[in-house]
């Protein structure tokens, strides 16, 4: 069985002075606009596709995480997971930085890196991102 979700963009315009309209086609969430201008460096309540790279990022490691955890016999009391994803202009996208803190009952520190570095490899948004580099800061609290 495969789940398909879908968004769409309409765009107007040429690069730097046009905008578009993102539409969560599957969802049915708001519709979020976009310009060059939040891609590259003031987002002022738009947003971009990076943004939306990071949100997709952290929503699934944060799924991964919790399912490695489970069968590892652990239960979250709360995971908290950050991505920032760079963007340069004229190259593209350089990086990924994930930064999850987690506060698990029972687990020890080893235990807890081998997990988050598990979800970190395994999430299907990290493996669809192997092109750039991805890091992991992950804080046991």
């Amino acid at each position: 069985m495969s789940v398909t979700r879908n968004a769409s963009t309409r765009w107007t315009g040429d690069l730097q002075d046009g905008s578009g309209v993102t539409s969560f086609v599957s969802s049915g969430l708001p519709d979020t606009p976009v310009t060059w201008a939040a891609r590259s460096n003031n987002p002022e309540g738009k947003t971009s596709p990076e943004e939306l790279i990071a949100a997709a990022h952290t929503s699934c490691f944060s799924m991964a995480f919790s399912a490695g955890l489970s069968k590892a016999g652990y239960t979250a009391e709360e995971i908290v997971t950050e991505a920032a994803v760079d963007f340069k202009p004229g190259t593209g996208i350089t990086g990924i930085a994930l930064t999850v803190r987690a506060t698990i009952p029972g687990i020890d520190a080893d235990e807890f890196d081998k997990i988050a570095n598990g979800a970190k490899e395994g999430c299907p948004v990290s493996q669809a991102l192997k092109a750039v580099p991805i890091t992991l800061e992950a804080t046991l609290g």
